[in-house]
């Protein structure tokens, strides 16, 4: 059965509803953070014998680290706790874990102990958790550094120390971690940008919190049950026109692939009939290796499409930029990749032509193309990607997918997503125009304009990780085979929603 779509809050959400809790909260959030987190980390010490290292911080994360090291000592495991603060500035409930844990017998040191001769048998992170809006300098940047090039499991309470809760940034320096347990619920900042080189393996321990129940999230983690409902098996009395007909506009001269790629996509996720128009003039008549597939001059595509795609191999001819204005003044979903966005970002004209269109409209683009389209520059846009995707949904009225290591889908009800499917072997040319084709193939047949992109991207990333457990990658993995396998895996849901009654 699919897994439910995980909430995501961002680090004021998860401050109101510690500010909703913790008032008589009996453990404190504090005393269930630092237990959930020593049980997680049972598993990873089970074969490993030794001390086991806890780095405690100024705050509260700090405290959540003493009270991990006071479970563990009551447990017959050796701990060293290393702690160069001030105690008497620790906020209330770390100074009583600190206390709990001088109560238990143990005594922090005040320097980061070398490693024993046989090594650590974990290495804990409780330096700074979620607060952190700086970078990192210093003693703990030292201290950072140190813990990094330890040879043990190294574990990290509730955020790695140094990444940006909210965004994914490293501050200056980062733990690298190959486990997170995090407290509540994830944050943006541990599945986008640098966040899942830095969080290992990720663990929500809820504390007991109903996290939704305090506060509506706007934010969840891309999982198939978010789309699951629309995963239906096709009824023996159909046709291929019950499937839609998808049109791909691009392929200027030299660039026929992108748009073959993608028209090739759209046909192999069960589009009834798709077009493909091309500008270039010497383009073939036909695709060979899919014959199937009816190519057309990028102006003659026929009216009657369900849902177009403008932008794979498209140029930025002035053709080009007519083709993509006719394409704005379509009632019907459509898709804009690659020059499709560069045409846009150059003329305000065809922002607010599309930004008017009352049938949907989705963008998919890379961080350098979505900061043209901000007329802002890629630093800023992964500087805050959440807060780029939603505003870059809110200019132009789309959904949007910001592509990228945890890719950002943005709707126009202020909702967002976050895609943890895909690998760096995937970035290689024609990956966004399989993308494309995805998309278009499940707007013609028909799916909602928000579950059809989560769908695209899930099943995307998907492929590609499929791929990659069978041998095929990550490094030369290319766009076609990633078409082939999303079929698979796309037919595989399909089973397994009906079986399940998803």
């Amino acid at each position: 059965m699919f897994l439910p779509a995980q909430p995501i809050y961002p680090v004021a959400g998860i401050r109101e509803i510690e500010a909703r809790v913790m008032p008589g909260a009996k453990p404190t959030l504090m005393e269930r953070a630092g237990r959930a987190a020593a049980e997680d980390a049972v598993r990873l010490i089970m074969d490993r014998p030794g001390p086991i290292l806890v780095a405690c911080g100024p705050g509260n994360n700090g405290g959540d680290g003493f009270v991990l090291a006071r479970h563990f000592r009551q447990a017959g495991r050796e701990v060293v706790a290393a702690f160069a603060d001030d105690a008497a500035r620790l906020p209330p409930d770390a100074a009583k874990a600190l206390a709990d844990f001088r109560a238990g017998g143990g005594e922090p040191v005040s320097t980061l102990p070398a490693a024993p001769a046989d090594g650590w048998a974990l290495v804990v992170d409780a330096l700074f958790g979620i607060g952190l809006t700086r970078p990192v300098t210093g003693r703990h940047a030292n201290w950072i550094a140190a813990l990094n090039e330890q040879q043990a499991p190294r574990f990290a309470l509730d955020m790695p120390s140094g990444l940006d809760t909210d965004t994914g940034q490293v501050l200056g320096t980062c733990f690298r971690a190959t486990h997170t347990t995090t407290f509540i619920a994830l944050k943006p900042g541990l599945l986008t940008l640098d966040g899942p080189d830095h969080a290992g393996e990720i663990s929500v321990q809820r504390l007991d919190v109903d996290a939704a129940g305090w506060l509506r999230p706007l934010g969840h983690a891309v999982r198939p049950s978010l789309f699951s409902a629309l995963l239906k098996p096709r009824l023996r009395n159909s046709h291929k026109g019950c499937y839609g007909d998808a049109g791909i506009i691009g392929g200027a001269s030299g660039m026929a692939g992108a748009a073959l790629l993608a028209a090739r996509a759209a046909l192999w996720l069960g589009a009834g009939r798709v077009y493909a128009g091309l500008l270039d003039e010497r383009a073939p008549a036909v695709d060979m290796a899919h014959p199937e597939l009816m190519l057309r001059g990028a102006d003659a595509l026929p009216e009657h499409l369900s849902a177009l795609a403008v932008g794979p191999g498209l140029g930025q001819s002035g053709a080009a930029a007519t083709l993509l204005q006719q394409a704005i003044a379509r009632d019907i979903p459509l898709v804009l990749d690659a020059d499709a966005l560069n045409l846009l970002a150059a003329d305000p004209a065809l922002q607010s032509a599309l930004a008017a269109r009352s049938a949907p409209t989705l963008l998919t683009p890379h961080p350098a193309e979505a900061a043209r389209l901000l007329a802002s520059d890629t630093a800023a846009v992964q500087a805050d990607r959440l807060a780029a995707a939603l505003e870059l949904s809110a200019r132009l009225r789309a959904q949007v997918v910001l592509k990228g290591c945890g890719s950002i889908v943005a709707c126009t009800d202020g909702s967002w997503y976050i895609n943890g499917t895909g690998h760096p072997g995937m970035a290689s040319a024609g990956m966004g125009d399989v993308l494309t084709g995805l998309l278009t193939a499940l707007l013609a047949q028909g799916w909602p304009a928000t579950r059809a992109l989560l769908a695209a991207v899930h099943l995307h990333g998907a492929a590609g990780d499929r791929l990659a457990r069978e041998g095929i990658g990550p490094v030369g993995l290319s766009a076609s085979e990633v078409v082939d396998a999303a079929r698979g895996l796309f037919n595989g849901w399909l089973v397994e929603a009906n079986r399940n009654g998803s």
